[in-house]
């Protein structure tokens, strides 16, 4: 607070800092949504390694493209993921949906339970009830604790929840106990949270023949049934049916998250294209389209084109590569198997990040591609010349180099077009500094709009902007070549002011990749003398 001298002496009055760092966001945090096998579908999941999508969603499985993607963006480099599983739903034909595994304990009442997450991995899932609980109620009195033990026999997993209250307003009654848990819930329609439920046959706990869990044993436990994979998703469960954005499902439920830069759909209809294109278009995101199925060859690929996966001002945040790729499939013992390109390209997007920047193509002999026999198509450099100036990006197997990225435009890219976000790096550049500036101004809000905010603006904004420079992420040799930041009184009419806007002005000059590189050879006619 500002001081009040009274007394002669020296006071101290602390100064609140002009200088508010812009920090740089992260640029390959990629999100992956289709079909896995187990795991939540009503949030996204981030992981960090294919170890916690292993224990989370069930790891690589023949028939889940999401699994390949995942395996192979962790094996090419990536660090972070959100994962958001899809499962088919609302089907007229009901033996097409997928169901969630139910299980009922008895007791005065039923009380029903629900496995965590459609599929048919629930129906692994047993429950077993005592009363080893640290009550002990007088004679003829209630009992009004619990204990719940759920074992996963797919994968070992067990959960213990002890002192389960059956009062609904306890802190640990059931619905609050199951909360926690990775494996049940209770239903989200009459859930039964009032009843203690009997407890299953008595065991001797140190007598290891004495398995809580023997199939032969049911009386000592609840063997969950009921579930369904379903049909693969569709078209309205990426769109999260009619009020998908609104409800956060489906892809939306991307809305969820803090911040996603890329988005793999491994495996989704055509049709679901346009949506996620849209939704990467307002997070300032990039999707990465795979080749559609009917691209059998370069002709197909070439024809496909007249009908672009994505078209229109979306564009620009979408990237398409092909042909697919062959990798020794983890699911089988190395046997050679065919899977989208998605999660392979956005593996080596990331460990390009890491390396050398964000400004820096995926793309080159540095963009090798881990884990891969090669691509499904062999292709010549005139078949290469073909796609690239539609704006295919092609994954090309050299000699000795072996498989690379041979590609970094958007969608945006065919010649024709001659569009300003023609080239990948640029557009995802262009996307950091936007999102980087975005979060890094929040401060300016409510602060008074005059010459001190500006002075501030742009010291901040100039000094974000001077360290890409240094680290070469702009063209020119000095920064007045290299960027503009602008936010003025030429720039901040009275009028703006007066509705409380205020406007920075941010340009740049990015680097553009050396697509083509050419070389000029002059023969010189000896030393003449003249």
């Amino acid at each position: 607070m500002p001081v009040s001298p009274t007394f002669p002496g020296v006071y101290i009055h602390e100064v609140k800092s002009a200088v508010h760092t812009i920090t740089g966001v992260p640029t390959s945090v990629t999100a992956f949504a289709g079909a896995a096998v187990r795991g939540p579908t009503d949030r996204p999941v981030h992981i960090t390694s294919f170890a916690d999508y292993q224990r989370l969603f069930g790891g690589v499985v023949p028939r889940s493209p999401l699994g390949y993607a995942v395996y192979q963006y962790y094996a090419n480099g990536g660090s972070e993921a959100e994962i958001v599983r899809l499962v088919h739903t609302g089907d007229g034909d009901d033996t097409k949906n997928a169901k969630a595994s139910t299980l009922t304990l008895a007791g005065s009442r039923t009380v029903p339970l629900v496995a965590r997450g459609e599929g048919l991995w629930g129906d692994s899932l047993y429950a077993r009830v005592d009363h080893d609980t640290s009550e002990t109620p007088a004679a003829g009195a209630p009992r009004t604790l619990y204990n719940l033990t759920v074992l996963d026999r797919g994968t070992g997993t067990v959960e213990r929840h002890l002192n389960i209250s059956s009062h609904p307003d306890d802190p640990n009654s059931l619905d609050k106990a199951l909360s926690s848990s990775a494996l049940l819930t209770v239903p989200a329609t009459n859930p039964v949270l009032d009843v203690v439920p009997a407890a299953h046959e008595a065991i001797t706990p140190a007598d290891p023949s004495q398995d809580p869990f023997d199939e032969a044993k049911p009386a000592r436990h609840t063997k969950a049934g009921g579930g369904a994979d379903g049909s693969a998703p569709a078209l309205s469960d990426y769109q999260g049916g009619a009020s998908g954005q609104a409800a956060k499902t489906g892809l939306y439920q991307l809305l969820k998250t803090d911040i996603f830069n890329l988005l793999c759909l491994p495996g989704a209809p055509q049709s679901a294209l346009a949506p996620a294109a849209a939704l990467c278009a307002d997070r300032r995101a990039m999707l990465i389209v795979d080749p559609p199925a009917s691209w059998t060859g370069i002709e197909a690929a070439v024809n496909g084109m007249t009908t672009p996966p994505v078209t229109g001002d979306a564009a620009k945040n979408a990237v398409v590569y092909f042909p697919p790729l062959v990798i020794p499939d983890p699911a089988a013992g190395g046997v050679p198997v065919t899977v989208p390109p998605c999660g392979t390209v956005a593996g080596v997007m990331a460990r390009t990040d890491v390396q050398r920047g964000v400004w820096k193509a995926p793309a080159g002999t540095d963009a090798s591609l881990a884990g891969v026999s090669g691509p499904a198509l062999a292709m010549t450099d005139l078949e290469n010349g073909r796609l690239n100036q539609l704006g295919v990006n092609c994954l090309r197997s050299f000699p000795v180099l072996g498989p690379l990225v041979w590609g970094a435009r958007t969608l945006r890219g065919a010649d024709r077009l001659a569009d300003e976000w023609k080239y990948l790096p640029v557009r995802r550049f262009a996307l950091f500094v936007e999102e980087s500036l975005y979060r890094g101004t929040q401060w300016v809000v409510f602060e008074p709009n005059d010459e001190p905010l500006w002075a501030s603006i742009r010291l901040n904004v100039g000094a974000f902007m001077n360290g890409l420079f240094r680290q070469g992420a702009l063209q020119g040799t000095t920064a007045r070549e290299a960027y503009l930041v602008k936010c003025d009184r030429e720039n901040n009419p009275q009028n703006d002011i007066d509705r409380g806007i205020v406007n920075i002005v941010v340009g740049f000059a990015p680097l553009k990749p050396a697509e083509f590189v050419i070389i000029h050879i002059e023969q010189l006619a000896g030393q003449l003398q003249v």
